[in-house]
Parts: structure tokens; C-alpha cells; sequence
């Protein structure tokens, strides 16, 4: 089966100069066409017609045959159709043989992949189709002009998704028999067309469509590994979410553990793409099916072993919170909550300038001080693995007689079961229980005091300006080193080890003592995180610099 590939390439581009052979993401354009019909397993030979010395050139650095194209095929208001008939006939004569199907593919569609053109020849020859024409879909509701009046081309306005199909041309390739290849049309008798990705469909026309190209071209196929649970906690999950979310040029895909209900739940809950995993194996099919160009693991302490089987089948590998022999082989290991416990290495980024917070936290204003406290805010993860919640509870009820103008407000997290620990509002004492809430910034900003365990939520807690006082959930939270007095927190260690009564007389005593609260207020704001993300971002495609 003969099938040649004819990529049509003139020198006179008017709207971008010298379109074809200019450069998208490290190579010229017309290039992207040529490695497409080179690469598919069913076209017999390409080539391109041109009357452009340097497209020539080009071309043939690419592996292309050449057929020259003379000044009458040239000009602007020549058809595809004589071109390609006269290429067809060229390479028919200096190969000697007949082709029996003619694909002309425009230089213009770099996006197409090589499986969507081989889908398409396969489906040509296996329904006989006498021309295949790639289009995508775009149902619209749209207007026509006739007899000098503006009239819609549907009968009845609906929903997008509700509208018949509307097949544009894409350019990306018409495939046709042999003898439907004239001076006048390429066209057949029995016409259909292939419906190519969304991702695969522009045309390059305009400057814009060339942007649009190479944003696409340079999108990274980036796997988040990481899992939420009561025991381990939430905070892996929320910020691996915080990371996607700024990926939104780029492709993501989280991966969890099967059995880490609580982190998958939360996935779930923000439509990102995601699959399960339940052993090893698994990561080798996702790793097969998928083909991740970087791989951000966020669960703690890897093994040198794990790391360097990463780095096997994944060009670049990034650990986040990792203290284990792992580190030592990733491309970049990003600990935001851990300062000076490696030795400085190459790969290695810590502290808060690599914080990343939400975006609800860049759009809400800092509350101005008050010397007087009126709500106190209790915040211990999504997990409260330690039961904080229970001793805040308590303490709440033992002080608010004392203090009857102030609030105590609990978030409770998607993790942790209020109820069977006894966790409800109370209005006599003017306790309010909030369960999984979708801003936090709402009761942030409203904050004169806070309590919090030493995760991710200190920098939140900074960055909105809260006297806070702080209890670690474990012996590993406890290492984390931003949650310090000379950064305005006041950190009584391990929660378990501190009784009610302790946390108790701390709390009263920074509600008593306004001046100690505005100082601490003001060794937070002077940090500023609002870089955090973009550096974070940086580090995951390589593009930071130490």
C-alpha cells in the first residue's frame, strides 16, 4: 500500500514572514509536519512542495523528499488542489510507482500527533471513505447574512452541548484516493470527516495562533503523587492542590493511594483528573500510559531506592517536604517548612520563600488590629490527627464565663468527625463549630486571635496578620521552623504534652495583654509570600536559578 504525504510550503507567508521555516520551541515549523508523516507507520514517503530555496533546504535537513514548484503554482490565488495534483505526479515519476492514497498535511498544524494521523488512515481505509477531512468540533450559535438582513443559521437557541455538530477544517491533513487528485479538487464522492482533539485542531493564521501553538507545544505532562489520611493529615493534599491550580497552562494529574480516603475525597472534590493506585505496579502503568515529563512527590521521607526508579522512566523528578535518602537523587527538593536540617546542596530549596498559598489568601485584606479581643479562631487541619480540637474545646468552655463578649469559631476539617468527639455549637457560650469550609479567609479576616497546629496554615495565618498561638500535632510538625516568636507566634510544642489548663492561661493572657499581640502582628506582616508560588512553579519546570 503506497501512501504519500504531500505538505504544500510557500515562501510568500504576508501575515507571519517567513511562517514555515521560523522557529516554535526549538524548531521550524514546517518540521512538526514532516516528523509527523516521517513517524507514521502507514505513509510510504513525504514530500513538500515548494518555491522557496531555504523551505527546500529546510525540508531536506528533515528528511523530506522535494519537488519544486514553478511561479504559476505560486501565487496567491492558486488552489491546493493543482499543487498537489502536480506533486503527486513529480514523485510518481522520480520514484516510479503509483500511489494509491494522497494526504496533504499543512505545515501550519504542529499540534497534530502522530496516533491521531495513524487513527485516521486507519479509519479511511478500513470504511473505504473516498476523501477523510480533519475538522473539530465547534457548536455555536451563529448568524449568516441573507438577502441583506442578519438571520441565525439554527431554528431554535440551545445549550452548547444541546447543538448539532458544527465541523470546522482543520488543515491538519485531507486524505484521499489517488484518482480523486485533479487539477480542479481532491475531492470525492464518498466524503467524511475525522474529528481531531480540541488540543490538536489550530491552523496557524495569525500571530495569536502562533502564541496559542507554542503555549501548547511547551505544556508539561506533570504527576502529583500524594496522599491525605487522619493519620498523616491534610496538608500534603492542600498544597499539592494550591501547586495544580497554577498549572494551568500545563497538564496535571494527581495520583493517591486507594485506601487514603480522606485526601481522595478532597480530589475529588476539585475535578482535577486523578487515578488510584494500590502497589507498585501501578505507578509503572501510570508511569506507561501517562508519560509524565515531571513527577512532584509529596509524601515524606523517600528511599534513595524509590527516587532513582523514578528517575528512570521520569526526565525530572521534584520532592516536597522530604527529609529521606531520596532527596539526594531528585532534581529539586522543595521544603517550604523545614530550614537548615540538610546541608546546603544544589537541589535543595527551604524556607518561606517557597510557601504557596491559596489564591483566596492574595485577594482578602488584612484586619486592622484590635486591642481588644472578640473572636478567637481555632484551626487544626483537615485531620486533627492529635484531637486538638477536643483540649480547644475545653478550654473554650472553662474561659468564655470570663471573657462573655468573645467568640470562639472552630474549623473542623473534611477529616475529622466533630460530633463523635463532642465538638458542636454552643450558643451560651458562644462557641461556633464550622465543618469543612470552603473559604477559611472568611473567618480569618474577622480574627483577633488564632490557634493553630505547625503546618502549612502558620504561613496562612502570617500572611492575614493573626496573633496565634501554636501546638504541634507531632514530633515531625514540630520541626518546622517558622512558627517562632521572632515570626509573631507563640509556640507551646507538642499539643499532647500541654493540659488545658496551660493552653488555657496562655490563651488569657495574650487576651489580656494587647501590646505583646500588636507586636507579634507586626513580625508576621513583615513577610511577604505572594512570590511564593511563582518560585515553587519555577523550581517544578526548571526554570529557577539559585
Amino acid at each position: 500500500m503506497n501512501i504519500l504525504a504531500v505538505i504544500p510550503a510557500r515562501g510568500g507567508s504576508k501575515g507571519i514572514p517567513r511562517k514555515n521555516i521560523r522557529f516554535m520551541c526549538g524548531k521550524p515549523l514546517i518540521a512538526y509536519a514532516i516528523e509527523n508523516a516521517l513517524k507514521c507507520p502507514l505513509i510510504t514517503a513525504c514530500v513538500v512542495t515548494t518555491d522557496d530555496p531555504e523551505i527546500a533546504y529546510v525540508a531536506k535537513q528533515f528528511g523530506s523528499d522535494v519537488v519544486p514548484r514553478g511561479k504559476g503554482l505560486a501565487a496567491d490565488s492558486v488552489t491546493l488542489d493543482p499543487v498537489v495534483e502536480d506533486a503527486v505526479i513529480r514523485m510518481e515519476a522520480q520514484t516510479n510507482s503509483k500511489y494509491e492514497f494522497v494526504i496533504t498535511m499543512q505545515p501550519t498544524s504542529p499540534l497534530l500527533q502522530v496516533d491521531t494521523l495513524n487513527q485516521a488512515i486507519q479509519t479511511f481505509i478500513n470504511k473505504q471513505y473516498d476523501t477523510l477531512i480533519s475538522v473539530v468540533n465547534h457548536p455555536h450559535l451563529s448568524w449568516t447574512k441573507k438577502d441583506g438582513k442578519i438571520v441565525p443559521n439554527y431554528e431554535k437557541r440551545l445549550n452548547r452541548q444541546q447543538l448539532p455538530p458544527s465541523y470546522m477544517e482543520t488543515g491538519a491533513f485531507l486524505i484521499t484516493r489517488r484518482e480523486c487528485v485533479t487539477k480542479t479538487s481532491r475531492i470525492g464522492k464518498n466524503i467524511s470527516v475525522f474529528e481531531v482533539p480540541e488540543s490538536e485542531s489550530i491552523d496557524i493564521d495569525t500571530v495569536g495562533d502562533w502564541v496559542v501553538s507554542e503555549s501548547q507545544l511547551r505544556k508539561k505532562r506533570i504527576i502529583f503523587r500524594v496522599d491525605g489520611t487522619k493519620k498523616i493529615g491534610m496538608g500534603h493534599i492542600y498544597n499539592c492542590l494550591t501547586m495544580a491550580f497554577s498549572f494551568t497552562e500545563h497538564q496535571v494529574l494527581f495520583v493517591t493511594r486507594k485506601d487514603c480516603i480522606e485526601g481522595l475525597k478532597k480530589i475529588q472534590s476539585t475535578n482535577l483528573p486523578y487515578v488510584v493506585i494500590e502497589n507498585k505496579s501501578d505507578l509503572s502503568n501510570i508511569i506507561s500510559s501517562y508519560k509524565p515529563d515531571i513527577w512532584v512527590n509529596d509524601c515524606l521521607n523517600t528511599s534513595a531506592e524509590y527516587i532513582q526508579w523514578l528517575k528512570k522512566y521520569v526526565k525530572r523528578v521534584i520532592t516536597i517536604e522530604d527529609l529521606g535518602e531520596g532527596t539526594k537523587y531528585a532534581d529539586a527538593v522543595i521544603n517550604a517548612l523545614y530550614e537548615y536540617h540538610h546541608p546546603i546542596t544544589d537541589n535543595l530549596y527551604e524556607g518561606a520563600r517557597y510557601v504557596c498559598l491559596r489564591d483566596e489568601f492574595k485577594l482578602v485584606k488584612q484586619k486592622e488590629f484590635s486591642s481588644i479581643v472578640n473572636n478567637v479562631l481555632v484551626m487544626f487541619g483537615g485531620t486533627d490527627p492529635s484531637n486538638l480540637n477536643y483540649k480547644l474545646y475545653q478550654v473554650a468552655k472553662a474561659i468564655t464565663s470570663d471573657y462573655p463578649n468573645i467568640e470562639f469559631h472552630f474549623i473542623i476539617g473534611i477529616g475529622y468527625d466533630a460530633d463523635a468527639n463532642g465538638i458542636f455549637t454552643n450558643l451560651e457560650s458562644n462557641i461556633f463549630v464550622h465543618k469543612n469550609v470552603s473559604r477559611v479567609t472568611e473567618y480569618m479576616k474577622k480574627a483577633d486571635l488564632a490557634i493553630s497546629s505547625q503546618g502549612r496554615t502558620v504561613y496562612e495565618i502570617a500572611s492575614m496578620g493573626i496573633p496565634s498561638i501554636i501546638l504541634s500535632q507531632n514530633e515531625r510538625e514540630a520541626m518546622h521552623t517558622f512558627a517562632t516568636m521572632k515570626n509573631g507566634f507563640i509556640n507551646l510544642g507538642l499539643g499532647k504534652d500541654i493540659d488545658v489548663e496551660a493552653i488555657a492561661n496562655t490563651v488569657k493572657w495574650l487576651i489580656d495583654t494587647a501590646n505583646i499581640r500588636k507586636n507579634m502582628r507586626a513580625l508576621m506582616i513583615k513577610h511577604n509570600f505572594d512570590d511564593g508560588i511563582q518560585h515553587v512553579k519555577d523550581i517544578i519546570l526548571g526554570d529557577e536559578t539559585k
